[in-house]
C-alpha cells in the first residue's frame, strides 16, 4: 500500500485547443500514465506513485485525459480521438518516445498505441484491465459475479443522478481491498470530481457509449498482446471483480511468454493496493 497523501503541482498544456491538466515528477525514462473512465478518475489516481516512479528513474506524467479531472472536455469521444490526443500530447511534451501505463480502461488504448506506433511507445505497462482477459464461457459472457453486478447497479444509477459522497465512497469501496486508504481527503477528492462538469462528461460518455453499435474487433486485443515489439509488463489484482485472477491465469495459460504478475489483497485500484509490487515491477522494467 501506499501513503496517498503526496503533494503534486498541477501543470498545464494546451492540446489542439484543450486544456490540459497533468502532474509530473522525475527526470529519467519518459513514461505517460493514463488513468481509467470511472466517475472520479483523474491523474490523481497515480498521485501517490510519481515519488516512487520518480527515484527509481522514471520522468512519470499522470494526465487528466479530455472530460476528467481539471482537463477540458473534447468534442470528439471516440477511440481514434483518444489515442490520437495520447500521441499529441507525449509530442507537445517534446517526447519522441515514452512508455504508457494504463489503468482499468486505458490498457487497451496503450496496448493498441503500442501495436500502431512502435516508434512512438518504448514500454507497455497494463494495471487490471479486464477487457484484454479472455473469457471463462465461450461467446465472451460476462462473468461479473455478484459483487460486479452490484458495481454495475451502482454505476448505473450514478448516470442518472450526480452521486452523493456517500455514493462515491461506496465506488470506491467497490474497487480497493483496503479501505484504510479512503481517507476524508481522497474522498473529498474523489468527489470533487465526480460531480459537476465531470459529472456532465461521464454521462455524456456514457450516452455516447451506448449509441456506438458495440462494434468489436475481429481479434480479441488480448488475443494480440504477443504482438507487441515494446516489452509489456500487466498486473491484476487477486481479488478484483469479474473473476479476474481466473481470466489472467488462463491468459498465461495461453501465452507463457508474458510477463504478467497478480498482486494479493488488491482489487481493481492496483495503484493503490498494490503501490509497493507496482513501483518495484515497474522501475526495473522501464529502466534497464
Amino acid at each position: 500500500m501506499m501513503n496517498i497523501a503526496v503533494r503534486t503541482h498541477d501543470r498545464f498544456i494546451a492540446v489542439d485547443g484543450l486544456d490540459i491538466r497533468y502532474l509530473e515528477a522525475g527526470n529519467g525514462v519518459p513514461a505517460i500514465l493514463l488513468h481509467g473512465s470511472s466517475l472520479g478518475s483523474s491523474a490523481d489516481v497515480f498521485r501517490g506513485n510519481l515519488p516512487a516512479l520518480a527515484r527509481g528513474g522514471v520522468r512519470a506524467i499522470a494526465v487528466d485525459l479530455p472530460g476528467f479531472g481539471k482537463s477540458d472536455p473534447a468534442p470528439d469521444l471516440s477511440g481514434a480521438a483518444r489515442n490520437a490526443f495520447i500521441l499529441r500530447f507525449i509530442e507537445l511534451l517534446g517526447l519522441k518516445r515514452a512508455a504508457l501505463i494504463g489503468h482499468s480502461s486505458s490498457g487497451g488504448p496503450a496496448v493498441s498505441l503500442a501495436l500502431k506506433n512502435p516508434d512512438r511507445v518504448s514500454h507497455v505497462i497494463v494495471l487490471g484491465t479486464g477487457s484484454l482477459l479472455p473469457p471463462l464461457e465461450a461467446g465472451g459472457t460476462k462473468v461479473g459475479g455478484r459483487e460486479g453486478a452490484a458495481q454495475a447497479r451502482l454505476e448505473e444509477r450514478m448516470v442518472q443522478q450526480e452521486p452523493t459522497i456517500a455514493d462515491t465512497r461506496a465506488l470506491l469501496e467497490a474497487n480497493l481491498f483496503h479501505h484504510e486508504l479512503i481517507t476524508d481527503e481522497e474522498l473529498a477528492l474523489r468527489h470533487h470530481n465526480s460531480i459537476g462538469p465531470c459529472f456532465a462528461q461521464f454521462v455524456r460518455r456514457h450516452t455516447a457509449a451506448g449509441e456506438d453499435g458495440g462494434i468489436k474487433p475481429s481479434v480479441p486485443l488480448w488475443q494480440r498482446l504477443i504482438e507487441l515489439k515494446q516489452p509489456l509488463l500487466l498486473i491484476y489484482g487477486r481479488n478484483d471483480r469479474a473473476r479476474a485472477e481466473e481470466r489472467a491465469t488462463l491468459l498465461k495459460q495461453r501465452y507463457p511468454q508474458l510477463d504478467l504478475h497478480f498482486a494479493d489483497g488488491c482489487k481493481h485500484l492496483v495503484p493503490w493496493d498494490s503501490a509497493d509490487l507496482f513501483h518495484q515491477l515497474a522501475v526495473p522494467f522501464l529502466t534497464r
